[in-house]
C-alpha cells in the first residue's frame, strides 16, 4: 500500500498533465480561431511596395478587395 506522500505526488503529477493537456488544446483552438491573414491584400501590398502598380491602381483594388 502507497502511503500519504507516494499519493500525494502522484495525484499531484496527473493534476499536472492533465492541466498542460487541456492548455495545449486551448491553445491550439484559439489559435485556429485567430484572425486569418488576408492574402490577396499582403500580395496586392507586396506588388505595390515593387512599384508594380501605382497608388490609384493600388487603392482601387484594395477597396474591391476589403468589400469582399
Amino acid at each position: 500500500m502507497m502511503d500519504w506522500g507516494g499519493m500525494l505526488v502522484m495525484m499531484i503529477f496527473w493534476v499536472l498533465l492533465i492541466g498542460l493537456a487541456v492548455y495545449g488544446v486551448v491553445v491550439i483552438i484559439t489559435k485556429g480561431f485567430g484572425k486569418k491573414e488576408n492574402t490577396s491584400l499582403r500580395i496586392l501590398e507586396e506588388r505595390f511596395a515593387r512599384g508594380e502598380i501605382d497608388a490609384d491602381e493600388y487603392q482601387q483594388r484594395k477597396e474591391v478587395l476589403e468589400k469582399k
